[in-house]
C-alpha cells in the first residue's frame, strides 16, 4: 500500500529532529528511529543543554517530553513558539494525562504521544508536518476560544457544548458542572463528538480544532 505522505529519504537528509528527554534511552531510540529515516537527529537530556542547541541551530522538527526533571515541557513548547520559527513541536507523555495533552495542543504542539510511543504514528505525524509546513495557532475572544470545525454541523447542540468546553480545556468534572450534567455524560457525549470528527484521542480532537 503506497504511503500517501512518504517522500524518499534522501531529501530527509538536510532536516534535523531535535529530542528533548531525561531518559536516555528514549533519545537513543528515537534518535536511531528517525537516522533510519534520513534525518539528520540531536538530543538533549536536560532543557538548558537544548536550549542552547536551538540557538546554535534550529531543529525542523522537535519532540519534546512535558517533564525534563525539574523542568515543565510546556514551557519548553512555549519558549519555541515566541521563537517564531514555525518549528513543530510533539509532546510526549511518560504516561497518559489528558489535561496536560489540552494544555499542550492550545499551546501550539502538533500532537501529543504518550509512552510506550506509537513510533511509526510518530514518523509520519513529523514527515505531514514538514510537509505541509503546518502552522497552528487560537483565535481567542474573551479569553474564550470559538469553534469552527469541519463536520460540525453534524454534532447536536449538546455535543457543540461539550466540544467548545473541551477546547477551552476544562475537565469532564468541570464540563459537567457548567452544563448541569455528570461528568459520566460528558464522557459519552465526548466519544460522540471524536467519533464524529474523526478524532482518535483528545489530543487528535484538539489537533482538529486548532488547524481547522
Amino acid at each position: 500500500m503506497t504511503d500517501s505522505f512518504y517522500y524518499p529519504s534522501y531529501l530527509h537528509r538536510d532536516l534535523l529532529i531535535h529530542v528533548l528527554d531525561a531518559d536516555a534511552s528514549t533519545c537513543e531510540a528515537l534518535s536511531v528511529l528517525f537516522r533510519l529515516e534520513g534525518f539528520q537527529t540531536a538530543v538533549s537530556l536536560d532543557a538548558d543543554s537544548f536550549l542552547r542547541a536551538v540557538q546554535r541551530r534550529r531543529p525542523d522538527a522537535a519532540i519534546v517530553n512535558i517533564r525534563i526533571g525539574q523542568e515543565d515541557g510546556l514551557a519548553i513548547l512555549r519558549r519555541i513558539k515566541t521563537m517564531r520559527t514555525g518549528t513543530p513541536v510533539f509532546i510526549i507523555e511518560d504516561s497518559p494525562e489528558v489535561d496536560t495533552a489540552v494544555l499542550a495542543m492550545k499551546a501550539g504542539a502538533s500532537d501529543v504521544f504518550p509512552k510506550p510511543i506509537a513510533a511509526e504514528r510518530l514518523v509520519r505525524a513529523v514527515r505531514e508536518a514538514l510537509q505541509q509546513d503546518i502552522q497552528l495557532g487560537t483565535v481567542a475572544e474573551g479569553g474564550r476560544r470559538h469553534v469552527e470545525v469541519r463536520g460540525f454541523e453534524q454534532l447536536t447542540p449538546r455535543e457543540r457544548e461539550v466540544l467548545q468546553l473541551i477546547t477551552n480545556g476544562q475537565s469532564n468534572k468541570e464540563a459537567g458542572r457548567e452544563l448541569g450534567i455528570s461528568p459520566r455524560t460528558i464522557e459519552v457525549h465526548r466519544a460522540r463528538v471524536m467519533e464524529k470528527l474523526g478524532a482518535r484521542n483528545t489530543a487528535d480532537l484538539m489537533r482538529i480544532v486548532l488547524t481547522s
